[in-house]
């Protein structure tokens, strides 16, 4: 079987094409439109796992590679507020030499050491 077939039988029993689904059925329809790209590339079964582990990572907006002090990474929304062009989660008071996780308030301010 195809992996669009694959696909698009599961997401029926899923109901995930159904008007009353979350998103009225849009679901469905975009997890196919993504399918079809995917199955149309042709890859092995080592590519196809490392391709999608790669796509979930850059599609949930997170970061192939460490975050840096490199400046270029870093803005200033604010007078001495610094935020992470990367991260959007990540704060720092000194340009970026430090920074601190909104998504983990309880840990300590941290460096990146090359």
């Amino acid at each position: 079987m195809s992996l669009e077939k694959h696909a698009k039988r599961e997401l029926e029993l899923a109901g995930l094409f159904d008007k009353d689904s979350d998103y009225s059925g849009m679901l469905g329809k975009a997890v196919m439109d993504l399918v079809k790209v995917f199955a149309k590339q042709g890859h092995s079964g080592f590519s196809a796992h490392q391709t999608l582990k790669i796509f979930q990572i850059v599609a949930s907006y997170k970061n192939l590679t460490p975050i840096t002090s490199n400046p270029d990474e870093w803005f200033e929304y604010e007078t001495g507020n610094w935020q992470n062009k990367r991260d959007s989660a990540l704060f720092s008071k000194d340009g970026g030499k430090t920074w601190r996780s909104v998504d983990a308030p309880k840990k300590k301010w941290y460096q990146f050491w090359k």
